[in-house]
């Protein structure tokens, strides 16, 4: 028989997920000022204190989302000469629902709100400049981690601005393959 507590413990595990789940769909959906805690909370079928409980506040819930949405690893791993390919194919290929493109559109969703600014710079720095600056190497890493994730965000916002790129299928092909290119360059330079 599973002791009480151990049951309490993976409930709270269980109810705790749930409220990151709703908050990135919310968050993803609607953007930080929009996104309400009594929405969240009704997603995940709890009370709205619960999330304050659990997160302290809405920004540390931002921050939480963001940070559980962890650092793009398997962009940084393979063959360097791969890179642009790989991110290339997330962000012209992968389908618009796809959960590997919730950072970067909670984050351009949420970028005018000064209350979520400062939990959108920190997340970034720890999740994504400071892996791929790691990664580059190198007396420049810093200004490739800049331009790859300006080129990486401008795509992404004229993607979903968009609906698409508005590309037939040739095209879009030639867009991926210019921007893998473009990417793989700025890693090689």
């Amino acid at each position: 028989m599973i002791p009480p507590s151990v049951l309490r413990a993976r409930n709270a595990m269980v109810t705790r997920q749930a409220i990151l789940d709703c908050a990135r769909v919310r968050l993803r959906e609607e953007g930080y000022d929009a996104a309400s805690l009594r929405e969240i909370a009704a997603c995940a079928g709890v009370d709205a204190a619960l999330v304050s409980r659990y997160f302290g506040s809405k920004e540390e819930l931002l921050l939480e989302v963001l940070q559980t949405g962890g650092p793009p690893m398997e962009l940084f791993s393979g063959p360097r000469e791969g890179f642009g390919e790989r991110v290339a194919d997330l962000l012209v290929c992968a389908p618009p629902d796809d959960s590997k493109l919730d950072c970067l559109i909670i984050i351009l969703r949420s970028l005018s709100s000064q209350a979520a600014a400062e939990a959108i710079r920190n997340s970034s720095r720890s999740n994504f400049y400071a892996p791929l600056v790691e990664w580059l190497g190198g007396p420049e890493a810093k200004i490739k981690a800049t331009m790859i994730a300006a080129i990486m965000k401008g795509v992404t916002l004229t993607r979903f601005m968009d609906e698409g790129f508005g590309f037939s299928e040739a095209e879009m092909a030639l867009f991926r393959d210019r921007l893998a290119e473009t990417l793989q360059r700025v890693v090689d330079g």
